[in-house]
């Protein structure tokens, strides 16, 4: 049996439904944003938390950038990266101890002085006794001087027997005296004088062991003796080369070396 239903008993709308045409918009943000959670992985942010600045989205390189970046450091791994990154430069700015120092282009290390190379100074022309002869001299020392000057500077060792009153003699220390014959006997030769014009046997006996061929000697006698006393070329076996300047300087360059 049907009740009656009360007049005064309203009846509710109906609820308003999402319409039809919205429903597929929500679905798809909804796909969207699963997809992006899977991608990035989820968020380790507190919710609420603001969203990243745009400086803290560029996070700094390293020294060596790299196709990849890498996310920003915390302040203390920043601060520790960058006393270390200090440290390094200054190590390569200080030369390691030790080291060999910069090379010039000569190969020797800077700051070392240089070793100059010496050459013996060459001998000084020894001195050309004047005109005359002194027969007061001991002949004896004056050979044994000449022969040890004349073994340690290289030169031979030139007698000249003669007299003070002989015109030849006089002829010859006349050549004996200019520069180009001078320069020479200085070069080539210790010079001895010897006078055999007075009365000294010593001087005689000094001719005869140089000159040991005997007989009438014509004056000037020049005898050429090596630095050790052997006699090289003897005049009064020979004869006098002309005392000229060219004749005597042709004889001191043959007899020279």
């Amino acid at each position: 049996m049907l009740r009656p239903v009360r007049a005064d008993r309203r009846t509710q709308p109906p609820r308003p439904g999402t319409p039809r045409g919205m429903r597929l918009p929500l679905v798809a943000a909804a796909v969207v944003a699963a997809g992006l959670t899977a991608a990035c992985g989820p968020s380790t942010e507190p919710v609420g938390s603001a969203a990243p600045t745009a400086a803290s989205a560029s996070p700094e390189l390293s020294a060596t950038e790299s196709g990849t970046a890498s996310p920003e450091p915390s302040p203390t791994a920043t601060a520790t990266a960058s006393a270390s990154a200090s440290a390094s430069a200054s190590a390569s700015a200080t030369p390691r101890s030790g080291s060999s120092p910069a090379r010039t282009g000569s190969g020797a290390a800077a700051g070392a002085p240089a070793t100059a190379s010496r050459t013996p100074a060459a001998a000084r022309p020894a001195s050309v006794p004047g005109p005359g002869y002194d027969g007061s001299a001991d002949a004896q020392k004056l050979i044994d001087a000449a022969l040890r000057t004349a073994k340690s500077e290289g030169r031979m060792v030139l007698l000249d027997f003669g007299a003070n009153w002989c015109g030849n003699c006089k002829a010859a220390d006349k050549v004996f005296g200019q520069p180009q014959t001078s320069a020479l006997l200085g070069t080539s030769y210790q010079l001895v004088k010897i006078d055999i014009g007075g009365n000294s046997s010593a001087n005689s006996a000094l001719l005869r062991k140089y000159s040991p061929s005997g007989g009438t000697y014509t004056m000037p006698v020049l005898v050429v003796v090596t630095p050790s006393g052997t006699v090289r070329t003897d005049t009064h076996v020979t004869g006098n080369p002309s005392l000229t300047s060219e004749g005597i300087n042709s004889f001191l360059r043959q007899w020279a070396s």
